[in-house]
């Protein structure tokens, strides 16, 4: 089996070796890698609190989505990464305004650390 990648513009390029979404040649399944709260046109981090970094990981998610031609109600799976899960409210607020029910599964972790020095990193497995 081949993989197909998927990548926009809208979206931050990778920062290492890997695609910002793939799947499978004739698959069903798109994965889509960690996005960080990096703005697509200059590169570098959004500042401000983990609810607009949040925003903006969503924000780099919906353009790569929209590259595959799917949207959030495509998403069957989440993993939301924070390096403070006192901001978990905060977050969980942003995140609720890209998902309608029925929601996506989900897991939300805190981490020592992120790529870049970001504070929330999320990720997601969409059906085509």
């Amino acid at each position: 089996m081949s993989r197909v990648s998927v990548e926009s513009q809208q979206a931050p390029k990778a920062v290492g070796p890997y695609s910002q979404a793939c799947r499978g040649s004739g698959g069903r399944t798109l994965y889509l890698s960690g996005q960080i709260p990096l703005d697509p046109r200059t590169g570098e981090l959004v500042a401000g609190p983990p609810a607009a970094q949040a925003e903006r990981c969503l924000e780099n998610l919906k353009a790569v989505l929209a590259a595959a031609g799917l949207d959030f109600s495509h998403v069957l799976r989440c993993t939301i990464y924070m390096t403070d899960l006192s901001h978990f409210g905060a977050v969980n607020e942003v995140y609720g305004r890209y998902f309608q029910k029925p929601f996506p599964a989900r897991a939300t972790v805190q981490v020592a650390a992120l790529p870049k020095g970001a504070q929330v990193e999320i990720d997601a497995i969409a059906e085509l």
